[in-house]
């Protein structure tokens, strides 16, 4: 068995664990499943055209035709959040996964060798971690100019060392147990160790750092198109959205940026509520 099958097998027997024991954990799953849809079947389930002006009348509340209303430009809104949850959600998603990716390759290259290469990822690591996300991600953006691929890839960079400093320390310290010396001492080779038991073990809190990183990716992009140095209108990102609805909003028709907020917030919330309740149940030893 592969260590991704093995990965995906614990991770997704702790989420059946947690869904039968914690109502809150199936409302956090059904949140997530549903942005999941949308984002991969968003344009086709949007009843209208998202980037269509003046398909309803402008600043309409919801209405059985519009359910979330239309915004300054008669949009309707719903169909513009339904198709802008792709870009909202894939931005985070390939920030958490490269930094995962790295940052644990980072930590365990770290922690299996020591010595000057653990010295030298230390360094790599505190630099990097020296320079917020968010300004970095801002630097990229002055560099190679505004969208969302600059930041998207500054942000995977920023989040390395927060992921290699947990893995490293966890590393550290499964490699000092007795079992680890033993498998050597029966001459399991170095890989099978690594990836078959070193790796494993390291999964939960693995998988809680992603959660929570998936939380911060996704508020730091809508954040980084809120000041317009994102994705540009007219994309119906999130972020974009949520800027373009304040002038509405002081008019006193908040449905523009309200229902993209609310959709940012539940979408963050049920992600970190799954991550910690599903590495509760795996630190417990659950299956």
């Amino acid at each position: 068995m592969s260590v991704a099958q093995l990965a995906g097998g614990r991770v997704a027997a702790v989420v059946r664990k947690a869904a039968t024991r914690d109502p809150l954990v199936i409302a956090a799953v059904v949140v997530v499943v549903g942005v999941a849809v949308m984002a991969v079947f968003g344009q086709a389930l949007a009843p209208y055209d998202p980037d269509a002006i003046y398909v309803g009348p402008v600043s309409a509340p919801p209405s059985l035709a519009y359910p979330f209303g239309t915004d300054d430009l008669g949009r309707d809104i719903l169909s513009r959040v339904l198709a802008g949850t792709a870009p909202s959600v894939i931005g985070p998603v390939i920030v958490v996964v490269a930094s995962s990716l790295l940052g644990a390759a980072l930590g365990i290259t770290a922690a299996w060798f020591g010595g000057a290469v653990d010295g030298i990822a230390s360094r790599v690591i505190e630099l990097i971690f020296a320079i917020p996300g968010l300004v970095l991600a801002v630097l990229a953006v002055a560099m190679f100019g505004k969208g969302l691929l600059a930041p998207t890839l500054a942000l995977a960079i920023a989040y390395v060392p927060i992921v290699a400093r947990l893995i490293r320390a966890g590393a550290r310290q499964e490699l000092g147990k007795p079992y680890m010396a033993a498998l050597h001492i029966q001459g399991v080779g170095s890989a099978a160790i690594c990836f078959r038991h070193l790796v494993p073990a390291l999964l939960p809190a693995l998988f809680a750092q992603t959660t929570i990183g998936f939380g911060y990716a996704m508020l730091d992009l809508a954040a980084i198109s809120f000041l317009g140095l994102g994705a540009q209108p007219p994309a119906s990102d999130w972020g974009v959205m949520i800027a373009g609805g304040q002038p509405a909003l002081i008019a006193g028709a908040p449905e523009q940026s309200m229902f993209p907020a609310l959709f940012v917030v539940l979408t963050v919330l049920a992600v970190n509520v799954l991550g910690a309740r599903v590495t509760t149940w795996a630190e417990r030893g659950e299956r």
